[in-house]
């Protein structure tokens, strides 16, 4: 397996964080057409992933494409993506001063990687305040629920040769 350099990944993950991304889906199109798309372009390409264990916060098609279908940049980001948000739990805290710059940072991170339901939970958070910090922790669950479920059915994958 490749590994890219930290800074590298950490740069891609930045770049990530720029990307367009609204309500209506990664591509523009209303986001049930969107997903269907992807849904199309998994199959195409055999990546159907575990949809059992699947809750759809994370839109992986749009983190693929993005990566140019480099599956190995993809489990790089993630990596990191898992490895930061290990930082921002601790942080999502009335309590702590900087929750809103988590927020913040989460929030980019989350659109970047096709996380869309927990950057709109991180938003919702900057406008409306703390009280909705409850609202993004279970977002962010859900994101790293997927996240390890897509990783582990890669595993699989890889083990029986079908990359």
């Amino acid at each position: 397996a490749r590994t890219y350099d930290p800074l590298i990944k950490s740069q891609l993950l930045y770049q990530l964080s720029y990307a367009p991304a609204s309500a209506m889906g990664a591509s523009g199109l209303p986001a049930a057409r969107a997903r269907k798309i992807g849904e199309k372009r998994r199959k195409a390409r055999g990546r159907d992933l575990a949809k059992r264990d699947l809750t759809g916060a994370v839109d992986f098609a749009y983190l693929e494409d993005f990566a140019a279908g480099d599956l190995g940049v993809v489990e790089e980001v993630l990596s990191l993506f898992r490895q930061q948000a290990d930082l921002w739990s601790g942080m999502l805290r009335p309590e702590f001063e900087g929750w809103r710059d988590a927020v913040h940072t989460i929030k980019g991170a989350a659109r970047g990687v096709g996380a869309f339901a927990l950057g709109e939970a991180c938003a919702l958070a900057e406008i409306h305040g703390v009280a909705r910090i409850a609202g993004v922790r279970h977002a962010l669950d859900l994101a790293l629920a997927d996240i390890s479920s897509y990783e582990h059915e890669l595993a699989l994958r890889s083990l029986r040769g079908n990359s």
